[in-house]
């Protein structure tokens, strides 16, 4: 049967994989510790915010997102021209490599990172170029600065990275930077940017104000609790932000996200407070871990990072059972979110057990 035409570089796309759901079991507590979702309810006042603008989701939501582009713009003391919206960081990472990169052309990122960077690559039509992280699970970024090559368009810096949770500071981030060519784009993936507790991880935002070529991507999706909505931005100098705009999915953000999020960064005290209470339980998580004698890389993000080669499966198959869902990479490692102190106990106690069959 003859079927429609469609574009070669479509085959052998990855399919992005999703945290799976917890494992409910009659009687037993059960917890999702492979999203790296924020375990705590809406922020004060971003419920009653969203509650407001469904009573008018017959309407199309603000093309611009002017209040929420305002608030971003007087919260990083970047001009409004410089900020882009759109579903997610994701939606937001498509978008730039879309605005630069096409058949013929080069992304390179950092692997492992990010799982959605070679499946928006393949898309883009553009050829991926994927460099290992160091022994440290770190981003090797001497070795991303000799990837460049004359067709390279884009580079991503996932900072903390995903999902090893490392980062870059920022005397080897700021030489990275000074080597790669005026008209390459760097894009520094600060998702999970509100963990960051070292002084030394820079922040992307002091980075891109006197680079043209550096963007920042940001979400609502984890520290701020809003990953149901669907809500990112980036910040970059007018060309980059103007693209964005140019590839956006037309009302891609709705009214509930643009107000939910508006609503979110002023509750920034509550913000802080729930980040902090999340970063002791990451401290409390990671010790105890090292303490059974796992290798933890140092993590300054939401969750922490296991590399356990072709005992992944196992791993994760036994914290299911104990009640708690990570989120396996076959062959590789696991990913464990930084969750209720609950959801943590039973991690660790099923990370303790397992730890004596090694």
């Amino acid at each position: 049967m003859t079927t429609p035409k469609l574009r070669a570089e479509l085959d052998g796309i990855p399919t992005y994989k999703p945290g799976r759901p917890p494992a409910r079991d009659e009687g037993r507590p059960a917890f999702k510790l492979s999203s790296n979702e924020n375990p705590y309810p809406p922020l004060p006042g971003v419920l009653e915010a969203a509650a407001a603008a469904a009573a008018s989701f017959n309407r199309y939501p603000d093309l611009a997102c002017s209040a929420l582009t305002a608030e971003l713009a007087e919260r990083f003391g970047v001009p409004a021209a410089h900020v882009a919206t759109g579903t997610g960081s994701v939606g937001v990472a498509q978008q730039l490599v879309q605005a630069t990169a096409g058949a013929g052309d080069e992304v390179i990122y950092a692997w492992r990172s990010f799982e959605a960077y070679p499946i928006i690559t393949q898309i883009s039509g553009a050829r991926a170029v994927q460099v290992p992280l160091d022994a440290g699970e770190v981003h090797d970024l001497d070795a991303m600065a000799a990837a460049i090559t004359d067709r390279t368009r884009l580079v991503f810096v996932c900072n903390p990275n995903n999902p090893t949770g490392t980062a870059v500071r920022r005397a080897e981030l700021e030489r990275f930077l000074d080597r790669v060519p005026a008209d390459v784009l760097v894009v520094l993936d600060e998702a999970y940017r509100e963990f960051i507790t070292d002084p030394e991880v820079p922040d992307g935002v002091d980075l891109y104000r006197d680079r043209p070529n550096v963007a920042v991507l940001r979400t609502f999706s984890k520290a701020y609790g809003l990953a149901g909505l669907r809500v990112g931005f980036a910040v970059a100098h007018e060309p980059v932000a103007d693209a964005l705009r140019k590839t956006a999915v037309p009302f891609g953000v709705s009214q509930l996200a643009q107000d939910a999020a508006v609503a979110s960064l002023r509750a920034e005290p509550a913000l802080l407070e729930r980040v902090r209470a999340l970063v002791a339980e990451r401290t409390r998580v990671v010790e105890a871990l090292s303490g059974q004698g796992w290798t933890v890389p140092e993590t300054h993000a939401n969750f922490v990072w296991l590399r356990l080669g072709e005992r992944t499966a196992d791993f994760a198959a036994a914290c299911e059972r104990a009640g708690a869902t990570v989120r396996p990479f076959p062959g590789e490692g696991v990913r464990i979110t930084i969750g209720e102190t609950e959801a943590n106990d039973l991690l660790l106690r099923a990370a303790e057990e397992f730890r004596k069959e090694l």
